[in-house]
């Protein structure tokens, strides 16, 4: 079996199992997402989505975050870690939209990576899940299940990035953030992968590399 053949199995296989799975971030619109992604670093998905429920009725909209008080708002986003440089970036990044791009997040990806706190991830679940523009977002689960699989031998999140973007069809760009992170939380966990009962084992360079070290 090729690269590609394998590539193409692990995809049908990832679909076949997971299928269309939803952003794990609540939001009903696109700065409510950015905000969201921004707090999600070092942080899962679960306290976010507990913080940002109340957070978002609190400021319930870009004007509102972008006049905040610092310290306030750092109180109100505490538990998600790293509040300090998070709660200046939320606050920057919203009077950026208002001053730069009329209260709008645009989907460019320079243009939202030069807004506070925004880099390339922050960027590409922003284009795909709000604008539907095809894009690779590597977060913890991507890069670590991507090195697995054998899809990367890198660790820069940019360059697997742009590894996985000459390596996947286009059309699973989007999918394949989500879906692996599925797997991740499910089967392929960090610190302990269930590879007994992975549906991804005969194509994962890990698992063989590990079996073969048994022989």
């Amino acid at each position: 079996m090729t690269k590609e053949e394998r590539v193409i199995k692990v995809l049908d296989l990832l679909e076949e199992h997971y299928g269309p799975v939803k952003c794990y971030l609540n939001h009903e619109c696109a700065w409510q997402l950015l905000i969201a992604t921004i707090l999600s670093a070092q942080c899962t998905d679960a306290r976010v989505n507990m913080v940002t429920e109340d957070l978002f009725k609190k400021y319930p909209s870009i004007k509102a975050f972008a006049e905040a008080d610092l310290s306030e708002l750092e109180q109100d986003i505490r538990s998600t870690g790293f509040y300090h440089n998070k709660a200046k970036n939320i606050i920057g990044c919203c009077q950026m939209l208002l001053s730069e791009y009329g209260g709008e997040v645009p989907s460019d990806i320079d243009k939202l990576t030069k807004l506070p706190g925004v880099g390339r991830k922050t960027a590409n679940v922003i284009r795909g899940n709000i604008f539907g523009i095809d894009s690779i977002v590597v977060d913890t689960h991507v890069k670590r299940i991507s090195n697995m699989l054998g899809f990367t031998d890198s660790q820069d999140p940019v360059k697997i990035e742009f590894e996985l973007m000459e390596l996947l069809p286009r059309k699973n760009w989007i999918a394949y953030n989500t879906q692996v992170i599925a797997h991740g939380r499910s089967i392929c966990i960090a610190r302990r992968p269930k590879c007994d009962i992975c549906f991804l084992a005969e194509l994962c360079e890990h698992r063989c590399n590990e079996l073969n070290k048994e022989i």
